[in-house]
């Protein structure tokens, strides 16, 4: 098991992540599969953004409550 903490997925961004970012591409992925990307509080709506407006976004979550529907 890893200690490392959790960073933001923002490139060159080494702020601790405190959100979970959702995410499918219909054109590679089955419905219910889920990647991820992390966020600090500085980059969450720009990679939200960037996420949502190829359609991809399916949900934002606090790190802590983070579950992953696929374990």
């Amino acid at each position: 098991m890893s200690t490392e903490m959790p960073h933001c997925s923002a490139k060159g961004c080494r702020t601790l992540a405190i959100w979970v970012l959702a995410w499918n591409n219909p054109k590679l992925h089955t419905p219910e599969r889920r990647k991820t990307w992390l966020a600090c509080a500085d980059h969450r709506e720009y990679l939200s953004d960037f996420l949502n407006l190829r359609g991809f976004l399916k949900d934002v979550v606090p790190l802590a409550e983070w579950q992953d529907p696929q374990e």
